[in-house]
C-alpha cells in the first residue's frame, strides 16, 4: 500500500502482490453498495470498478487516477500497475471548501481548477460566497446595478488596515479599482462542469447583514437616506437591509433566481454578523417591530430568515446558514454551519439542527500557516497543516444522535488578504489535502500522512499546476 501514496486514504486497501498489465476500466453500479461507496479491483481478470451510484463511480475514478500514478510501461508499451483491492466509502456526506469570491473576485478558470483538485481529493462541495459588503458577484435579472455598481470598488486595501508602523497608521491602498461578477450563464456552465466531476456548487447570498454592496447599488434597500459606496475596508458594516416590503421582495427575487441557477439541495443565506444598530435608530424599523409585535431588533433578522425560508422550502430546497441563524429562531429543517468557537455538534443538537462543522479554530484557511514573519500577510491566527489534520469534528463521546446530525466538514478561505489566484492556492494547499482525510474519515498518523504527501501526492498537484505551500 505504501507505494500508492493515496490521499485521502481509502477505508480498506489490500495490495495482492505483483504487477499486472491493464487495459480499460470496466464500471458497474450495484445496489449492494452505499450511494458513495465503491470497490476497485485490479487482478488477473482486469480492472473493475463497482459503485452504489454514479456518484460512487466518480469517486472510484478519482482513486483509480491515483493508482495509475504508480503505473509503469513494459517493453511492449503496455500499462502495468500494482494488483490491488480497495473497498471505500466516506464517513461524511458533506466534504467541502468555501471560497470568498466577494472580497477578491475569483475568476471562472480558477474555480474550474479548484473543482478539478477537489474531485481528485473526493471532496464534493464547493461553497461560493457570492455577496458581501465589499462586492456583489452574481448577475440578477431586473437588478442590473447589483453588478454594475455593487460589483466594483474604487480601491482596495493592501495588507491590514494599518501599515507595518502599527495599527493606528494610515491604511495603504491600491491605485486600481477591483471588481468582477459572474453572469448567470457563467454559473450554469460552472455548475455543469462541477457536476460532471462529482462536485456540487453551494451558493451563498449573505443576508440581511453584509449587504453594503447591494445597498450602494440600490439605496432604497437600506435604512438611511444618504448614499453609500461599496465598502472598501474589511470588517463588518453596520449597513443592513431595511425591514420593508421592497427589501423583502428583493430577497425573494434574488433567491428565486439563485435557486434556478444552482440545482444543489442547499441554499446558503449567510445570516452571520448582522448588526442591529441601524434598526435601533430607524423610525421605520421601530414601526415595523410594533406592527409585527417583535420584542427586539434581533427578531427583525428572524423576519428576513422567514422570507428566505419560504422561497427556499417552496422550491424543495434546504436553507443553510452560519451558526448565528440560531439567534433568529430558524425553522427545524434548516442546517447550521458551525464556525464560531464553542459552536460544535452539541450546540447544534441543543438547537435541534443538522450541521456542518466549519470551526474557525482549525478550518479557516485564511489564517497563517507558520510564523507570520516568514509568511505572506494573512488575517491573523495560526492554522498549520497538522492543526487541520487534527480537526475534531465530533466530541470523543459523541452519541449516535449527534453523529446523525453532523453532515460533514468544510474549510473556509476568506479573501480579504488573498488578492491573487496564486496566493489563494498557497493558502488552500496542502491544507485541503489534510481536510480531505478528515472529511473522508480515514486518518492515519500525521507522520504517515506527510510521508504520503511528500512521496507521491504533491507530484499530482504539480501536474495540475497547483501553486501550493511547500512542506517544511
Amino acid at each position: 500500500m505504501s507505494d500508492l501514496h493515496l490521499v485521502p486514504m481509502p477505508r480498506s486497501v489490500t495490495t495482492t502482490g505483483g504487477d499486472l498489465v491493464v487495459d480499460a476500466l470496466s464500471e458497474t453500479i450495484s445496489d449492494e453498495l452505499g450511494e458513495e461507496a465503491y470497490r476497485l479491483v485490479v487482478d488477473q481478470e482486469g480492472v473493475r470498478l463497482t459503485a452504489g451510484s454514479d456518484r460512487g463511480l466518480v469517486l472510484g475514478r478519482a482513486t483509480w487516477s491515483q493508482v495509475l500514478d504508480a503505473a509503469t510501461t513494459d517493453a511492449a508499451g503496455r500499462t502495468v500497475v500494482p494488483a490491488v483491492h480497495i473497498e471505500d466509502e466516506p464517513t461524511h456526506s458533506w466534504r467541502g471548501l468555501m471560497v470568498d469570491c466577494s472580497r477578491h473576485f475569483t475568476p471562472v478558470p480558477e474555480l474550474r481548477k479548484l473543482i478539478d483538485v477537489l474531485a481528485l481529493h473526493r471532496m464534493n462541495r464547493l461553497h461560493l460566497h457570492l455577496t458581501d459588503d465589499q462586492g456583489w458577484r452574481v448577475e440578477i435579472s431586473g437588478w442590473p446595478l447589483l453588478t454594475e455598481v455593487g460589483g466594483y470598488r474604487a480601491r482596495t486595501l493592501v495588507g491590514h488596515h494599518g501599515t507595518s508602523e502599527g495599527a493606528d497608521a494610515e491604511p495603504v491602498w491600491t491605485d486600481e479599482p477591483h471588481g468582477g461578477y459572474y453572469s448567470q450563464d457563467d454559473l450554469r456552465d460552472l455548475v455543469a462542469y462541477a457536476g460532471a466531476r462529482g462536485v456540487q456548487l453551494i451558493p451563498e447570498i449573505d443576508l440581511p447583514g453584509h449587504m453594503q454592496a447591494a445597498i450602494a447599488a440600490y439605496p432604497e434597500l437600506g435604512n438611511i437616506d444618504a448614499p453609500i459606496a461599496v465598502r472598501e475596508v474589511w470588517g463588518i458594516s453596520d449597513h443592513v437591509l431595511a425591514p420593508t416590503e421592497t427589501a423583502f421582495q428583493f430577497v425573494r427575487e434574488v433567491l428565486t433566481q439563485v435557486i434556478d441557477i444552482f440545482p444543489a439541495q442547499w441554499i446558503h443565506i449567510g445570516g452571520d454578523e448582522c448588526p442591529t444598530v441601524e434598526w435601533e435608530g430607524s423610525a421605520q424599523a421601530q414601526e415595523f417591530m410594533t406592527e409585527r409585535g417583535l420584542a427586539s431588533e434581533r427578531q427583525i433578522q428572524r423576519e428576513f430568515l422567514a422570507v428566505a425560508h419560504e422561497v427556499i422550502s417552496r422550491a424543495g430546497r434546504t436553507l443553510i446558514g452560519w451558526d448565528e441563524i440560531v439567534e433568529a429562531e430558524p425553522p427545524a429543517d434548516s442546517v447550521a454551519m458551525l464556525w464560531r468557537p464553542g459552536a460544535d455538534v452539541p450546540f447544534a443538537q441543543r438547537h435541534r439542527l443538522s450541521c456542518v462543522y466549519a470551526n474557525c479554530a482549525t478550518l479557516y484557511l485564511d489564517h497563517y500557516q507558520e510564523n507570520p514573519k516568514t509568511e505572506p500577510v494573512a488575517i491573523g491566527g495560526l492554522t498549520t497543516l497538522k492543526d487541520v489534520y487534527g480537526t475534531e469534528e465530533l466530541p470523543g463521546d459523541a452519541t449516535a444522535a449527534q453523529r446523525e446530525l453532523l453532515l460533514g466538514v468544510q474549510a473556509q478561505l476568506w479573501r480579504e488578504y488573498v488578492p491573487t489566484d496564486a496566493h489563494l492556492e498557497y493558502m488552500i494547499f496542502p491544507r485541503l489535502c489534510a481536510l480531505s482525510e478528515v472529511a473522508w474519515g480515514t486518518r492515519t498518523s500525521y507522520e504517515d500522512f506527510v510521508h504520503r504527501l511528500g512521496n507521491g501526492h504533491l507530484a499530482r498537484l504539480d501536474r495540475l499546476g497547483v501553486r501550493y505551500r511547500p512542506l517544511t
